[in-house]
């Protein structure tokens, strides 16, 4: 089952919301991945071009046969000097506390090397709210918390099952937020009220059988 590198940054930010959208295929939005999708717009409307030695391509497909991995990246640099390559992604927010970004970058890096036999060290992230570019390098442990998440992904769509929703402040940047209403379902008592019901009648048949 080949998955979406787009799985893997939906999966950091939520299992549920992971599955939600690759399994069930459910979709919204909201203002943060409308912002998003007009800068993907502006980014992917661009032709190859090369300045300063360095070639500019937009929109690369990729993929890993290894790994059931498929995508497109923003951008890829390639030094015609030195040869070396680089994915570019862009970003419409500010950096984040955790490795999402960072971690849908390496995989794509991962596809690349198997497509072309070559070993990427770095790339780049750029985010429109700082206006800033930020070099990552795909350290090992990089590399293998990468691996990880996609092994965790291709095992939670493939089981086919959606988690529970569970609430946290990231979930108001959900746009499946109004979907998922994870705060209904944790105050749901329906589950712990049936099984109540049948403790109970457990309890009289007991004292039933006892007297």
């Amino acid at each position: 089952m080949t998955i979406f590198l787009s799985a893997l940054q939906h999966y950091a930010f939520c299992p549920r919301q992971c599955a939600l959208i690759h399994n069930e295929q459910v979709w919204a939005e909201n203002y943060l991945t409308a912002q998003g999708a007009v800068l993907h717009e502006r980014v992917d409307s661009g032709v190859t071009e090369t300045r300063k030695n360095i070639r500019y391509e937009r929109s690369v497909h990729v993929s890993s046969e290894k790994l059931d991995l498929a995508g497109i990246l923003d951008m890829l640099e390639h030094n015609l000097q030195t040869g070396t390559l680089k994915p570019i992604e862009y970003k419409r927010g500010k950096p984040k506390p955790t490795l999402i970004d960072e971690i849908q970058l390496c995989a794509q890096a991962l596809c690349l090397e198997e497509m072309l036999n070559q070993k990427i060290d770095e790339g780049a992230l750029w985010y429109q709210q700082t206006r800033h570019r930020i070099p990552i390098l795909f350290t090992d442990q990089l590399r293998t918390k990468t691996l990880t998440i996609i092994e965790q992904v291709h095992r939670l769509l493939e089981s086919g099952k959606t988690p529970l929703p569970t609430y946290s402040k990231q979930c108001k940047a959900c746009s499946l937020f109004e979907f998922c209403q994870p705060q209904l379902f944790n105050n749901d008592k329906s589950i712990s009220y049936v099984a109540n019901l049948f403790t109970v009648q457990d309890n009289l048949e007991q004292l039933m059988d006892d007297a």
